[in-house]
């Protein structure tokens, strides 16, 4: 049994368990299941994501003048509340808490 009759096997497994397990349809399974794996076959391969990116950490490393190894920190992201310039003098407008609501009667 080739590989492809091993992938096909498997994919027609999982849909008869994913349709609860009826009988007499073999024949529809197997079919989907050719298709699902001509599919996969066909699909460009991909590494996986964890392994195609380099480690991700929040410092990285450069040089200064003098020759030493400075951390440095990525920029994060502003929220969009700090966007918001308020001048000098003004109080920034507080939101008020939402009132909780009542469950409505039937």
């Amino acid at each position: 049994m080739s590989t492809d009759d091993k992938r096909i096997r498997e994919f027609a497994y999982q849909i008869w368990e994913s349709e609860g397990k009826p009988e007499g349809q073999e024949t529809r399974h197997w079919e989907m299941a050719r298709k699902l794996a001509e599919a996969e076959a066909l699909a460009p391969k991909k590494a996986p994501k964890a392994a195609a990116k380099a480690p991700a950490s929040k410092t990285t490393v450069s040089k200064s003048l003098n020759g030493k190894a400075e951390p440095k920190t990525k920029a994060k992201a502003k929220p969009a509340a700090a966007s918001k310039v308020i001048p000098p003098g003004e109080k920034a407008a507080e939101k008020k808490p939402r009132a909780a609501r009542k469950p409505s009667a039937l």
